[in-house]
């Protein structure tokens, strides 16, 4: 029996979630959470074999989620599920530990075929993120811009696209101004830009964030 801990901040998602698996004779779920706070808390009391981590929850930023993850359980399996596309973030997630990426929208027609893969220790990519992958290790595509910061820098990149403020990010991320401050400048440097507004065009161009921002939650 496959156990299958869910965390996503969205009821219907998870209902949705449980109805795929509830078909499946050989999985069950185990726990939900809404936060990755709730996650951290769930995960030392129920029995766990992967993890359906959203990477779009509110208070603990999703790949921070991921990070604390990789450190306290570091042979569990996540699968993140997103609805930002797979280019974006898939080989971010990846490299920082995930065993898999998928899109919502084919969580229905791949979402079981995954969970097994990853739990028999196995990677999951759909094969569009696998040619992305494999076209930047040969060093066959350019780097775009947001590729080349650093998780933090990613971060307070899509913070301040989004509209926050050097304050908020600060207060958000539990750092000195003073270090925002230097993470905007440091990413405005590699990414030859000079305002938050050319950062919020950029994003938004990319798909980094949605066009109106506010309404959603941050996935780093």
């Amino acid at each position: 029996m496959i156990h299958v801990v869910i965390a996503d901040d969205h009821p219907v998602v998870r209902q949705g979630l449980k109805r795929i698996l509830a078909e499946e004779t050989d999985m069950t779920l185990t726990a939900e959470a809404g936060t990755g706070q709730e996650l951290m808390e769930k995960l030392g009391e129920a029995v766990c074999d992967v993890v359906l981590l959203d990477i779009s929850m509110p208070g603990r930023g999703g790949l921070d989620t991921l990070n604390e993850l990789r450190r306290q359980h570091p042979k569990l399996p996540i699968l993140v599920l997103s609805i930002y596309p797979e280019d974006q973030f898939g080989p971010r997630v990846l490299k920082s530990g995930a065993a898999g990426y998928m899109n919502k929208e084919t969580a229905c027609e791949q979402l079981v075929s995954a969970i097994r893969k990853v739990c028999a220790g196995g990677k999951y990519v759909s094969s569009a993120l696998a040619e992305k992958i494999a076209a930047d290790m040969s060093g066959d595509t350019q780097r775009a811009p947001h590729e080349t910061l650093s998780h933090r820098e990613y971060q307070v990149m899509r913070l301040l696209a989004s509209g926050k403020t050097v304050s908020q990010i600060a207060r958000d991320l539990y750092l000195s101004q003073k270090t925002i401050s230097t993470h905007r400048a440091r990413l405005l440097e590699k990414m030859r830009m000079k305002t938050n507004a050319e950062l919020t065009f950029y994003a938004v161009q990319n798909h980094l964030i949605e066009p109106y921002p506010a309404a959603h939650q941050d996935p780093t």
